[in-house]
């Protein structure tokens, strides 16, 4: 810890996660060898839930239609805290913690490689300390905690926005991983779209009469083509990328449907739907010409990340607090050698917190917490869990995980969280500038969500891919389960 001269109140958290370290690295390495894909994170929503539940917390499961979301609150009044995060694995990106070459946990299996599995045991052990501190010191507010299922497909929370569940929230706290303690205000993320779009024609055999067929993927494959001249023309931060989800059976049967799945991105949101609506004009197109139908289904959309300087601020002082873990010579050599082993800057582990970073320079990638961001003073916890330098979505973000590096970065996240909340319940004018600072920063921008209002979450998205490794990666499961005293 950095300092030693602290108000009564976070002398508490701090000494709440210290006596908790257990637990609170349970919760992540749990959470790490779960592994699960965005939507079907059921193992990792019971455990997160179960411990809200028994630290005191009242639990509603399956909010906004999602069976692994989840909103657990305890006390009353104002201000009124959202903490929210996200827990989901990547497919394909199985890896096993502490080796510094690619390896398997489980073949060909889904796995943390960014780090998520520790955003939940910094969510939930930073909640649950800052509840005893609300008890103990009889703090006035109420402290809500969201889980977020399928961040990696941009999903649950424009939902959770638009239906409402962030109406009474004054100011949110956003924890992430990453390779250094840090926190950021202005505009971070880009905004995105994402959307399936089906072919529908009629099949035939490819040899014996293909004309009779309609060929959705040639549709597909028109599509792309119209796509890649439409690069040219697109703005120089704007994105468009894509997967074919479904092409076909085999090749001598032209297939009657075919789907590509596209996300398009831009800085702000009505970038995004430019990009949006001149991909559907392609996609129409594609389909005139293939005499197919074109079904579009918009998967995620969502704002750019906005993160607030008032609570930046108050972030910033609880990281200069807590300070950067001590490394041992053992977690630096690790971190040096996974460096050299990715092709990235080798310079071993952070030894020191980046000063507070702001106005932020924006960036490409998009998180769905964008939403949260335009709808109430947002702040992020930038916790260092992961080694610097190292790609996320690869096997070497994945090869920290559940080490002591993970650990020692999640403890640090967590207690700034708890502290940051008991900053935000003990001092009204630090919500004051929060909510002054926001004014300020989104001007007259009007909050709408991108999100069709009667759209229903994709339940069963990943569901198919996650099924057939739950049985092999369940002897892998951590058998203790955290305690928190």
């Amino acid at each position: 810890m950095a300092a030693t001269n602290l108000a009564s109140e976070k002398s508490f958290v701090f000494n709440f996660i210290d006596r908790n370290e257990a637990a609170v690295a349970t919760i992540g390495d749990s959470v790490f060898y779960f592994g699960e894909l965005g939507m079907q994170e059921v193992e990792s929503a019971k455990l997160m839930t179960g411990l809200l539940e028994e630290a005191g917390f009242a639990v509603e499961r399956g909010i906004s239609g999602f069976p692994t979301g989840f909103c657990a609150t305890f006390g009353s009044g104002e201000p009124v805290i959202a903490l929210h995060t996200e827990y989901d694995a990547n497919p394909n990106n199985s890896q096993v913690s502490g080796a510094t070459e690619q390896k398997n946990i489980t073949t060909y299996g889904p796995g943390h490689c960014e780090g998520h599995n520790c955003n939940a045991a910094v969510m939930v052990s930073g909640a649950i300390a800052a509840k005893r501190a609300m008890e103990e010191f009889g703090l006035k507010g109420t402290l809500k905690i969201f889980g977020a299922p399928g961040e990696e497909q941009l999903i649950s929370r424009p939902y959770y926005v638009r239906d409402g569940w962030f109406d009474d929230v004054d100011v949110a706290l956003h924890d992430h991983i990453g390779g250094d303690f840090h926190t950021v205000y202005g505009l971070t993320h880009s905004a995105a779209i994402s959307a399936y779009f089906t072919f529908r024609g009629e099949s035939a055999h490819a040899s014996t009469a293909p004309w009779r067929a309609r060929d959705a993927l040639d549709a597909v494959v028109l599509m792309d083509m119209g796509m890649a001249q439409f690069r040219e023309h697109m703005e120089p931060d704007m994105r468009a990328h894509r997967v074919i989800k479904d092409g076909g059976d085999q090749p001598n049967v032209i297939p009657a449907n075919a789907t590509v799945w596209w996300t398009f991105r831009a800085p702000m949101a009505d970038g995004a739907r430019k990009v949006f609506e001149q991909g559907k004009k392609i996609a129409q197109g594609a389909a005139m010409m293939t005499n197919t139908e074109v079904e579009i289904e918009v998967m995620s959309a969502v704002w750019p990340v906005r993160t607030n300087q008032g609570l930046a601020e108050v972030i910033q002082s609880n990281i200069e607090l807590v300070g950067v873990p001590e490394w041992t010579d053992s977690e630096q050599d690790f971190a040096r050698k996974l460096q050299e082993a990715a092709d990235v800057k080798v310079e071993g582990l952070a030894t020191e917190a980046r000063p507070l970073l702001g106005p932020a320079e924006q960036r490409a990638p998009s998180n769905d917490c964008g939403d949260v961001s335009w709808k109430v003073p947002m702040g992020r916890v930038g916790f260092p869990s992961n080694v610097p330098n190292v790609p996320f979505h690869h096997w070497a973000g994945g090869a920290a995980l559940a080490t002591t590096i993970a650990h020692k970065g999640s403890f640090a996240g967590a207690k700034t969280l708890a502290a940051t909340v008991v900053d935000l319940m003990t001092d009204p004018a630090l919500v004051a500038r929060a909510k002054k600072t926001f004014a300020a920063e989104i001007g007259d921008v009007v909050y709408k969500p991108l999100i069709p209002l009667d759209q229903k979450p994709p339940v069963d998205l990943n569901r198919e891919k996650m099924e057939p490794f739950r049985e092999p990666m369940r002897q892998h499961y951590v058998k203790e389960k955290p305690v928190f005293v």
